[in-house]
């Protein structure tokens, strides 16, 4: 039995005892989460999270928000908190190993780690990292994420970075998941202009929305991707105070844009990808001069969201 699957050192690591009615304070009303380590705090940069129903194009969206930083002189760190560890590969060209293969590797002696095993420099110069995760239905989120920003924080990798970027799992399903939240200053949600995803959204609202109550984490808004309309979206965003932030544009130049294992900014020229990359830029600006905390909106009731969404 490794650290990722001993129930007495997850409760001491970042992780929640399932069977406890609360295992720490502060956490969000009703939560069963513990809180991490406190002194597990990025610094100095400014970070963003990215959620939103799985398959919904989170991926992409963080890897080109982190070229457009990158491109107004930030220096960017992304990372991927998702098994499957295919955030980054636009940016290096590669499936990287995760945090948790390296530690794995080394029976988990993290100071047996460097730098080189886990950091890897993707384009433009944005510095990814591959959280990974647990095995299959064992083990924390939580855990994952802390014991990377704890070895990015031992080998002194978050001093010079300006942003970070979380690019989280699917939906908010858990607490270990719902932990980047604890670090950032900002999250965001990408959606589809169809009930699903906005559902999934609102869902996810809510999650933030708890966890602001003991976090500077407040929620920036909705980026609408894969949707030719923002109808939907828009209703959604009147009813709950939600703005939206952003609108990608269902083109097929994306889906290829994966396919070709690059970003929007290194694709060829054309009319619609420079559109696509002027949205980029001009929301990695917005957020990046953002003064005011953005106003968190009323996530909805599951029902009251079923009765919202739809055509007259």
């Amino acid at each position: 039995m490794n650290i990722l699957t001993d129930p007495n050192k997850l409760k001491t690591s970042g992780c929640a005892d399932v069977n406890a009615s609360k295992c720490a304070e502060g956490d969000g009303e009703g939560s069963v989460q513990v809180q991490l380590d406190p002194n597990l705090n990025i610094g100095t940069a400014k970070v963003f999270s990215i959620y939103g129903k799985g398959g919904i194009g989170k991926s992409t969206t963080s890897s080109n928000l982190s070229v457009a930083f990158s491109k107004l002189g930030k220096r960017v760190l992304q990372i991927g908190c998702d098994p499957k560890h295919d955030s980054t590969f636009t940016l290096t060209k590669k499936l990287m190993p995760t945090v948790i293969d390296v530690l794995e590797s080394v029976n988990f002696h993290s100071e047996e780690v460097r730098p080189e095993d886990f950091v890897f420099e993707g384009y433009n110069g944005v510095m990814c990292v591959e959280a990974g995760g647990p095995p299959a239905g064992t083990g924390c989120g939580g855990y994952v994420v802390g014991q990377t920003v704890k070895l990015l924080k031992e080998h002194h990798l978050l001093e010079d970075t300006d942003v970070v970027i979380f690019d989280v799992l699917g939906d908010v399903v858990c607490g270990g998941f719902a932990s980047p939240l604890q670090h950032s200053e900002r999250a965001m949600i990408v959606a589809a202009n169809d009930f699903d995803s906005i559902f999934a959204a609102n869902r996810i609202a809510a999650a933030i929305q708890a966890k602001s109550k003991n976090y500077a984490v407040r929620l920036a808004g909705v980026i609408a991707n894969r949707s030719r309309e923002t109808d939907q979206i828009d209703k959604f965003g009147e009813r709950t105070g939600i703005k939206r932030v952003a609108h990608l544009p269902d083109l097929d130049v994306i889906r290829k844009s994966r396919l070709k294992k690059m970003t929007l900014f290194e694709m060829d020229h054309t009319p619609e990808i420079e559109a696509v990359q002027n949205e980029y830029l001009r929301l990695a600006t917005e957020l990046w001069e953002a003064k005011e905390p953005p106003v968190q909106g009323k996530p909805l009731k599951d029902r009251d969201i079923f009765d919202l969404l739809g055509f007259d």
